[in-house]
């Protein structure tokens, strides 16, 4: 197994020894982690073809981030149960520390600072940011193609933000 291969093994590894983190995720959540592993995994394997952009492979982590988020939010208070199931709800406007005065109370950034750390707080947008927004939008003018390299980077940063904001915030969950 090479490198590459074995980091993807890592991440799918590392995240199922978190057995009450495990526990915590959705189906849906725990296949988009396995499925995002197995696809990076399989997409070195043999090294076929050299892409221009990974960002495809950052995408199932960044879907599982999103959905995680929005439980563990919803789970410790900080969303309604309409707010969770809403189609208009935007998490990305809610995370951003660019949003607490206008939005108070209800900025997520706000909440995490307030309740828990700014450290995490900003460690979440920042993945937010670096993980979904920078990777998934297109601007014409700024291109950005992830190397293999830097998706991996991304999915990492992605994992590591979900453990830790699940090791600072478990205690909160109510059921």
């Amino acid at each position: 197994m090479n490198r590459r291969c074995a980091h993807a093994t890592l991440i799918s590894m590392n995240l199922k020894s978190n057995t009450a983190f495990w526990a915590y995720l959705s189906d849906q959540q725990r296949d988009l982690l396995v499925e995002g592993a197995y696809l990076s995994e399989e997409v070195i394997k043999g090294c076929k073809y050299c892409f221009k952009d990974y960002s495809f492979l950052v995408f199932p982590f960044a879907k599982a981030y999103e959905g995680y988020l929005k439980k563990l939010f919803r789970d410790v208070g900080y969303l309604s149960e309409k707010q969770y199931t809403s189609d208009f709800m935007r998490l990305g406007k809610l995370l951003s520390p660019n949003l607490v005065r206008r939005l108070g109370n209800k900025s997520l950034y706000k909440q995490l600072h307030d309740h828990v750390s700014e450290d995490l707080a900003s460690e979440l947008w920042i993945t937010w940011k670096e993980g979904r927004n920078q990777v998934f939008h297109y601007f014409p003018q700024n291109f950005k193609a992830l190397t293999f390299e830097q998706s991996q980077e991304i999915t990492q940063r992605i994992t590591d933000a979900m453990l830790d904001s699940f090791n600072k915030l478990e205690s909160q969950i109510r059921t």
